[in-house]
């Protein structure tokens, strides 16, 4: 597990370059993020903290992989906000329990951003594609662990460098996001 505690990202933060985590995790979340998400704020927060990560890495992964459904589930099996595949829950557990999945699902982030000596965008990779993919070359990457990355990366660096609002964040919605956003809208209640 990797982490520290650390003092809010502000706009005047340089940028990241590609995959580079900031020298302090951020201990607030940051604004850029779609509504379905910041429903969660106070939770990632919490979550991400009791997994040593920066919150904003936290949200970048819920964004991509469920926009804040509690509820989601893929295609592949994976469930809940953080889109965890089922053979990390134990037969006694309710992988749709958000701190159920936050809790297997941050835990599986903290082993890739270990596995990838805190390289975020190598981390992303790993939580996607499996931790096995982190030493490959990107080229043997999956086309959907390279999109990943590719979304992953831009967002996160816009939430730590306080970038708002966030184009790489906008292109995702719009390339991607907007039938997640709208189901995960929906399942909370929100108008």
């Amino acid at each position: 597990v990797l982490g520290l505690l650390a003092v809010k990202a502000s706009p005047l933060t340089p940028s990241l370059s590609v995959g580079q985590m900031p020298d302090s995790i951020s201990s607030s979340l940051s604004p850029i993020f779609r509504r379905e998400v910041l429903y969660w704020a106070d939770s990632i927060s919490r979550w991400a903290s009791a997994s040593n990560l920066d919150p904003n890495l936290a949200a970048t992964i819920m964004q991509i992989e469920s926009c804040g459904d509690p509820r989601a589930t893929s295609s592949a099996g994976a469930m809940g906000l953080f889109q965890v595949m089922p053979f990390h829950f134990s037969a006694m557990d309710d992988p749709y329990n958000p701190e159920t999945n936050a809790a297997r699902g941050l835990a599986y982030l903290a082993r890739s951003l270990a596995a990838a000596n805190g390289d975020a965008r190598l981390a992303m990779a790993g939580y996607n594609g499996g931790i096995a993919v982190i030493p490959r070359a990107e080229w043997t990457w999956s086309a959907q662990t390279r999109r990943y990355v590719q979304y992953g990366v831009p967002i996160y660096n816009d939430a730590v460098n306080g970038i708002n609002p966030s184009n790489a964040l906008n292109e995702w919605y719009t390339s991607y996001g907007v039938s997640l956003c709208n189901q995960a809208s929906q399942r909370l209640g929100l108008p």
